[in-house]
């Protein structure tokens, strides 16, 4: 349990995942007709080319992706080792400067990517206690990165981050939902939020959908294992 002001109870995970639910139930409408006001931009280009050097050098991260999942405990027991990891390299987002990048881009530091938006209600409720790991581990070996996938300008998200509070988080963004459909044809996000856990190869080692308490022991031990 996390001891600062951001902990949420079991019991309102719980909840939330099932609005979470809800939320992604209507995803479908949100995500494949552009909402009504919303400028949708072209989708950035996903490095969706064939990588066998990325992928045979992820084939040999089986035994790492074990480990995380069995680390995944308690508040983070959603999260579920990569069986089998594969390489997530070229997952395009925007840097929090605004130039295009993947994470490959990130090489050599553990990565909580983690996808959220201003009117997914788990996704808000969590954002602090992804900031909060942020300042107690971040480093030049690890970094939450959190990627808003908001349609439309950044008026909205960067106003929820600063009223929030949210201040030890890189913008990073995609508006053009390209990334939620690159991992969606993944099988790896049905609705928001998602967080995955990316090695320094840029190996997935484990993946969830939905909330968790990330400011708590259970997720520090969870990173400190994929470390």
């Amino acid at each position: 349990m996390a001891n600062g002001n951001f902990h949420l109870p079991t019991g309102r995970l719980i909840a939330l995942a099932i609005a979470g639910g809800m939320t992604a139930g209507a995803l479908g409408v949100y995500l494949f007709g552009a909402p009504s006001g919303n400028n949708v931009q072209e989708p950035l280009a996903v490095a969706a080319a064939s990588d066998p050097a990325g992928e045979r050098a992820c084939d040999a991260k089986a035994d790492a992706a074990r480990v995380v999942g069995d680390a995944a405990q308690g508040e983070v027991a959603a999260m579920m080792g990569a069986s089998p990891p594969v390489s997530l390299a070229g997952l395009a987002f925007n840097a929090p400067d605004g130039t295009p990048m993947t994470v490959a881009d990130m090489s050599g530091k553990t990565l909580l990517i983690n996808l959220w938006a201003t009117w997914c209600a788990p996704c808000r409720h969590e954002m602090p206690a992804l900031n909060q790991l942020q300042e107690e581990m971040g480093s030049d070996a690890f970094e939450v990165v959190a990627v808003n996938v908001d349609t439309g300008s950044d008026e909205k998200p960067k106003a929820f981050l600063e009223e929030t509070g949210v201040d030890a988080l890189g913008y990073y963004r995609d508006s053009t939902l390209g990334l939620f459909n690159d991992l969606k044809r993944r099988g790896l996000a049905f609705g928001l939020p998602v967080t995955l856990l990316v090695d320094g190869d840029g190996c997935l080692l484990a993946n969830m959908n939905g909330p968790a308490e990330w400011a708590s022991p259970d997720a520090k031990r969870l990173i400190e294992a994929a470390m």
